[in-house]
């Protein structure tokens, strides 16, 4: 990587904060004149090692590091167009330059099937490296250039066209033909296999967005391009990797609003100033009230009762905040949790035992639960009255009710009475919805209907549900 000039480096920097900050990273003033302390003294012989400072520099977890390094590849790029080595050495072209139709053979892309297949199996990282910007070259480019802003790069495009998941047999049977020290089991040495075409993948797909960040901008793709950290994930749109993702950072956050919540009980606790009291305390201080007395109280820890949609469409949602009010409930009296799709079912017992493994909690729900009846479609409405005809005395004047989930009734009678006779037996009814406002007086949800008698917040994201939880239950 050669050293951009002075002014260069500053915008770069400059850049890759605002984009940092763009993805929720809390950085200031200190930490980015701490960054650029570090450029100054690493300089930019050492592209890892500049990473590795920068990184050191501006992240406070290590949550944050694959936004970091996505960034930092769009602002401190590896190089510039086509990659070097590309220039000096172009891989030979067949005969036919015209892209192969079905069932037509394709050199070019065989040739560079059976390069990847040796780099993979000697795990030889320069190789992969050089490989990922031939097959961007080759097959990533989309758009004539004709009309402005058409043409691009695309990973999925050249990816599509390789296909090294295809590869593994290949592989596999290499590694076999000649074993390495290590005598590994055939299962093994394919997840192994699996991870290395990953990591290709990833190397294509960061070589992609280099190259579409020289024609759009960095800050542009920054923005668009790179994914966001699995507290930003959305709920609704977030896949299985990522809701794994997300259930890593179940403990974390209840550590961090568990100590929110103690620390608003404390400043709860000491209640109203006393006028007497601290009127007296000011005698002995010329009359300056300096330390003012309160009414102390003991207020006891709330009640909580969870109803959540486990049904498909906000599983993932609903899953991911029953964990998280498992992991905090320390900080209530007691907590009781309801599932519905239409019919609803205590499963306070079965999200206690199913503590060793959450990803199969939704799973577990569904067979074990009683709460789908004749359909498996959403009914709202039955299931708050079944909930306010059967399991009412789980609310009382203690007790905040959090309702989770998207009021999508699938246009069946929203039975709004029934969240009236919650709401007026509760302390407090809040219903946390995974869909933006937009959405609500679309098709067939109920959103608006309810909101009308609960307050209903937008909660998209773990960030936002680690907001709302600290702000809206009482303590």
């Amino acid at each position: 990587m050669t050293a951009p000039q002075p002014a260069d480096t500053a915008a770069r920097l400059t850049g890759l904060v605002r984009a940092l900050r763009e993805h929720g990273l809390r950085i200031g003033p200190a930490e980015t004149v701490d960054a650029a302390a570090v450029l100054d003294v690493l300089g930019f012989a050492d592209r890892e090692q500049m990473r590795a400072g920068l990184a050191a520099a501006l992240l406070r977890s290590d949550g944050q590091r694959a936004v970091f390094d996505a960034s930092f590849d769009l602002f401190f790029p590896l190089g510039v167009g086509t990659p070097e080595a590309l220039r000096t050495d172009p891989p030979p072209l067949p005969d036919d330059p015209e892209p192969p139709r079905f069932g037509r053979p394709d050199p070019l892309r065989d040739q560079l099937r059976e390069r990847l297949a040796a780099a993979l199996a000697a795990d030889d990282r320069a190789a992969q490296a050089r490989l990922a910007g031939e097959v961007v070259e080759a097959f990533g480019r989309y758009g004539t250039g004709s009309t402005p802003g058409s043409d691009g790069w695309s990973a999925h495009q050249a990816l599509g066209r390789l296909s090294p998941e295809t590869l593994l047999a290949r592989i596999l049977a290499a590694l076999r033909e000649n074993p390495g020290p290590e005598d590994l089991s055939d299962r093994v040495l394919a997840d192994e296999i699996r991870r290395r075409i990953r990591d290709f993948r990833a190397q294509v797909t960061g070589e992609a967005r280099r190259r579409v960040a020289e024609l759009r901008g960095p800050e542009r793709i920054a923005e668009r391009a790179v994914a966001p950290t699995a507290d930003r994930i959305d709920f609704l749109y977030a896949g299985r990797e990522q809701l794994a993702e997300l259930r890593r950072t179940v403990h974390p956050l209840a550590r961090k609003l568990a100590t929110r919540l103690a620390a608003r009980r404390r400043r709860a606790a000491r209640g109203q100033i006393d006028l007497r009291r601290t009127l007296r305390r000011s005698l002995g201080t010329g009359g300056v009230p300096l330390r003012p007395a309160y009414r102390l109280r003991r207020p006891a820890r709330p009640e909580l009762v969870l109803l959540c949609d486990v049904s498909g469409s906000v599983s993932g949602f609903a899953d991911f905040t029953m964990l998280l009010v498992r992991a905090m409930s320390e900080q209530f009296s007691k907590v009781r949790v309801f599932a519905f799709v239409n019919r609803t079912a205590e499963i306070t017992d079965l999200l206690r035992e199913n503590s060793a493994d959450p990803a199969r909690l939704a799973t577990r729900i569904l067979a074990e639960a009683k709460v789908m009846g004749y359909h498996g479609n959403s009914d709202y409405g039955s299931a708050l009255g079944e909930f306010a005809d059967h399991h009412l005395d789980a609310v009382g004047p203690r007790t905040c009710v959090l309702v989770l989930g998207d009021a999508r009734n699938n246009h069946r009678d929203p039975n709004l009475d029934a969240l009236r006779r919650i709401a007026g037996r509760a302390r407090r009814v809040f219903w946390l919805n995974p869909e933006q406002p937009a959405l609500w007086p679309t098709g067939d949800s109920a959103a608006l209907a309810y909101a009308d008698v609960v307050e209903m917040h937008p909660c998209r994201n773990a960030r936002r549900l680690g907001e709302l939880i600290a702000r809206l239950l009482p303590v």
